[in-house]
């Protein structure tokens, strides 16, 4: 009885002591979170974590930037196990969900409220669309950087030709470019290009525009042999290297790419909407328009560059990287232009992001409408690379004696052995731009 008595005695005395002693408060978990921010950029990322960060119990976000070497550094860590809780991937990047190594989104977004980072219809589906592995969402999208092309009025002004407007066509591009193609010094050498082009704008915009393809909507094939893509692709070639419109290969290695349209040089160029080619140049008055229009579809969708943030799928912390990544996606989704969100495209949002921007920004929101971005299957990477090693860059280098259509129909096979088929196809593979 005396021991029954001193049991019970030691358990109220726990009890008491439990109500009477607090319970610590339980420490924020670290989640890390990777980028190749630089400098600059890693400064501005860091305000919006601090914003994050500041009173948080449930986490706190650590940034580590790593400029140099991105994706062989991830790659390395995701195999060892040491990745970031939070990376950052490119589209083409994306294709590693395949092998297991991002956590899947659904449970994340589940609950999202319309028009938030995770409310994925509030995606341009061009857009969004990358960050699917089949039906699975892996990411959320934090750029959509539509291409559009910066014009240099003073060239336009000085020979006496129309700014393009928004329903130019290729025919307006190439009369243009050619006439504004120059010796303007007399030495018997061009000094003055209409246009530029080195791989970038990507070709596969103008195939979209012709109404073809590189990868079918259900990932099964790869109909670059149509005469759709056909068309595309050699009106790519017809301005491309050539020297009635455009700067030699030669010319672009030795003076720069970028630095041709700075100086003046370059009477249109084909640029990313976050670039600060509308703003940051001297000598010469900028103008911005979305890519022209083919003649025959009547279609100018452009090439949109897109990057999301995933969460690594080994990560200790799966309720708090997902609330860190809705947050963070927040942040940055009121800091980079474009928004990849539809609820964000307007000029206010867009000029509270960069306000230097002000004076072109309903011709970014107007490329935007019409923006998308590659079909990214598991094998994108190695996919990719075929297509530009045995296709674009022997037709675009004049390194083959074959046609457009011979050297599409004899690559054609060897693309499709790297896609899936279409027994993993879903309605979210499909870059449908954003009507």
């Amino acid at each position: 009885m005396r021991k029954s008595r001193l049991i019970l005695l030691s358990v109220m005395s726990i009890l008491i002591l439990g109500v009477l002693i607090p319970a610590q408060a339980q420490s924020p978990v670290t989640i890390t979170m990777a980028t190749w921010t630089g400098v600059d950029e890693a400064a501005q990322l860091q305000k919006i974590l601090d914003k994050i960060n500041e009173g948080n119990t449930e986490y706190q976000i650590v940034h580590q930037p790593l400029p140099a070497d991105y994706y062989t550094q991830i790659q390395t860590q995701l195999a060892g196990g040491t990745a970031a809780d939070l990376l950052w991937m490119d589209q083409n990047h994306m294709s590693l969900a395949a092998d297991g190594s991002f956590l899947p989104l659904t449970d994340c977004v589940a609950n999202a409220k319309a028009g938030t980072a995770g409310d994925v219809k509030d995606y341009y589906p061009g857009v969004i669309q990358t960050a699917y592995q089949g039906d699975t969402l892996y990411g959320l999208p934090w750029i959509a950087q539509p291409v559009v092309v910066y014009f240099n009025k003073n060239l336009f002004d000085a020979a006496k030709i129309a700014y393009p407007t928004t329903d130019w066509t290729w025919d307006d591009f190439t009369k243009d470019a050619t006439a504004l193609t120059k010796d303007t010094d007399g030495d018997g050498k061009l000094d003055q290009w209409g246009t530029i082009a080195n791989g970038w704008p990507p070709p596969q915009m103008f195939i979209w525009q012709a109404g073809g393809d590189v990868i079918s909507s259900d990932l099964s094939s790869s109909p670059i042999d149509s005469p759709e893509a056909i068309a595309g692709l050699d009106f790519y070639r017809s301005w491309a290297y050539n020297p009635a419109l455009a700067p030699s290969a030669d010319t672009i290695t030795e003076q720069g790419f970028d630095a041709l349209y700075s100086s003046g040089k370059i009477a249109m160029f084909f640029g990313g909407a976050s670039d600060d080619k509308d703003y940051k140049v001297s000598g010469f008055t900028p103008g911005v328009v979305p890519p022209p229009k083919n003649p025959t579809t009547g279609s100018n969708i452009t090439f949109a560059w897109t990057a999301s943030t995933v969460i690594n799928a080994a990560t200790s912390h799966p309720k708090e990287a997902c609330d860190a990544l809705l947050a963070v996606s927040e942040g940055i989704d009121n800091w980079k232009v474009v928004s990849p969100r539809i609820s964000q495209a307007t000029v206010e949002h867009l000029t509270a992001s960069v306000p230097e921007k002000g004076p072109n920004a309903q011709a970014f929101l107007d490329a935007a409408k019409n923006m998308s971005a590659f079909r990214i299957v598991p094998k994108y990477m190695e996919w990719e690379g075929l297509l530009w090693s045995e296709y674009l860059t022997p037709l675009l280098n004049n390194q083959t004696d074959l046609s457009t259509a011979e050297l599409a129909k004899q690559v054609r096979p060897d693309l499709e052995a790297l896609l899936p088929g279409p027994s993993e196809a879903t309605a979210t593979a499909e870059a449908t731009p954003a009507s």
